[in-house]
This record gives structure tokens, C-alpha cells and sequence, in this order.
């Protein structure tokens, strides 16, 4: 398409534009009516729907003793690009989405969770609940070999990338996992890249999002929608 005036250029930006996002959300289905949580399992004094966004939270008077979960129960998927948006309520929240994880009951997983968190620079890493603890921290690639070695790239600034996170608004939080990589991106921008070979790695499992114990906590989730990727 050719633009000869600036009314036809932003014109054919907005064309452009248009025509990128409806590339982004191909293939993606929503996993969260907004209405309901059909679909989902969790400790019901801990969640709800409310304003078509999905509320974990805790209080003084109703905590929880151990990490708990709400949990995706229509499948466990393995290749996979998984997008939501969230928001912190609370002056303190320590929260994350777990991929390709195990269900232990009693609302609890262990496996692979990019971290979201009121501490700086915890959101955008990625942590091992149940399991190996911190596996990339942010701006980091890390490759772990099936001889238990470990290679670590820095990709990118911490701090410089912790910039690009909203404290108290709305963030997009993408993750992408495919064969032995996860990469996790936060508006837009890449946090982390794990390639995970070890013996304890894990190629399929369920999506879940996760409530600390600790003190009080409210997290928002919205616009939770899943696409599958070919293996």
C-alpha cells in the first residue's frame, strides 16, 4: 500500500497496527469466561469474579497457612503461548503463573512459575515452586545441561528491565514454552529465556496462578487466553 499524504500515512500506520495485533491474538482461545470460574478449581475463601476479572485474595482475618493455587482443570498443555493481564491491589503481593506443572492436590503444584511480586525485583523472574528455587533471574537466559551444569547469558539490564513494569497498574504477561524453552515477556518486553534439559525438567502440566502466605494480598487476572503451538 502506498501513502502520499499524512492523512493516507496514519492512515496506513493505523492499518499496520491493526493488522499486528490481529496477528498477536491468533490462534488464542480464553481459558477465563469473565464471568464465572468455570473451569478452574481453588480454595473458594481465597477466590472470585468480580468486574469480569478474576480476585485472589487474602486478609488478616481469612489467611492462608501455605501457598495455594487456582487451578486451569481443562488440560495440561505442552507447547504452548499463554497471555493475561494482572494488577497488585495490595501494598504487598507475592504471586506468579505456573506452566507445565504438577498437581499435588489440595490446591497445591510444583513446577516451573515466572514470578510476579511487589519486591522489585522479583517479577519477571523465573522460580521452580516445589522444586529447583530461582531458576533465571530477569534479564538473565539460562541453559540447564542434562549433567546438571548451568550456562548463564545476561540479556538484558535487571533494573532497566524492572522499569518497564507497572507497580500498581495493569501489565500484560506473557509466556511462550516450546520443546526445552520458556520465555516470559511483560508489556511486550522479554524478562527472561529458561532451555531447561535437566532431569527434573518438565514438558506439559498445568496452568495455574498462585496466592503466598504472607501478609494480606489482592491480585487482579484478566483477558486469560491460551494458544496452542505445534510440537
Amino acid at each position: 500500500m502506498k501513502c502520499f499524504t499524512l492523512t493516507s500515512l496514519a492512515l496506513c500506520l493505523l492499518l499496520v497496527n491493526l493488522a499486528a495485533s490481529a496477528d498477536d491474538n491468533a490462534g488464542f482461545q480464553p481459558i477465563f469466561d469473565g464471568e464465572s470460574l468455570d473451569g478452574w478449581s481453588g480454595d473458594e475463601r481465597f477466590w472470585r469474579v468480580e468486574d469480569g476479572h478474576i480476585i485472589g485474595q487474602t486478609t488478616k482475618e481469612n489467611p492462608t497457612k501455605g501457598n495455594t493455587f487456582l487451578i486451569w482443570d481443562e488440560g495440561e498443555p505442552n507447547d504452548f503461548e499463554l497471555r493475561f493481564r494482572y494488577r497488585i491491589d495490595s501494598q504487598w503481593a507475592n504471586s506468579g503463573v505456573q506452566v507445565r506443572s504438577e498437581n499435588l492436590g489440595d490446591y497445591r503444584v510444583r513446577g516451573y512459575q515466572p514470578d510476579i511480586a511487589t519486591v522489585d525485583w522479583i517479577t519477571g523472574i523465573h522460580y521452580e515452586e516445589r522444586g529447583r528455587g530461582i531458576l533465571a533471574r530477569r534479564g538473565e537466559k539460562v541453559v540447564l545441561a542434562a549433567d546438571g551444569s548451568k550456562e548463564v547469558t545476561r540479556l538484558a539490564d535487571e533494573d532497566e528491565l524492572g522499569e518497564k513494569i507497572n507497580a500498581r497498574d495493569w501489565n500484560d504477561y506473557h509466556v511462550i514454552a516450546r520443546g526445552d524453552t520458556i520465555i516470559t515477556k511483560i508489556n511486550g518486553v522479554k524478562m527472561h529465556e529458561l532451555v531447561d534439559n535437566a532431569p527434573q525438567a518438565r514438558r506439559s502440566g498445568v496452568v495455574a496462578f498462585q496466592l503466598h502466605q504472607g501478609p494480606p494480598m489482592t491480585i487482579r487476572f484478566a483477558d486469560i487466553k491460551l494458544k496452542p503451538l505445534p510440537q
